[in-house]
């Protein structure tokens, strides 16, 4: 898995939100959906980069494309 530096939490939820998923549920871990995947995003800062990259592979999106979406 290629890495993804370690990023703030708020950093990542945005990036998620260009690609067009959006917050379904906020506790101590942030659900987010676009309607077929659902991804969880923990309130870490920062967000280890293996942790980072298991939560980019699940949502379908190539590091690359998230590299250019943050």
């Amino acid at each position: 898995m290629p890495k993804i530096p370690g990023i703030n939490h708020q950093r990542a939820v945005n990036a998620f939100e260009k690609a067009g998923f959006w917050i379904a549920r906020q506790r101590k871990h942030i659900t987010m959906t676009n309607g077929e995947r659902i991804i969880t995003i923990p309130r870490a800062n920062p967000i280890n980069s293996y942790t980072m990259s298991g939560i980019v592979k699940d949502a379908g999106i190539s590091t690359e494309e998230f590299k250019k979406l943050l």
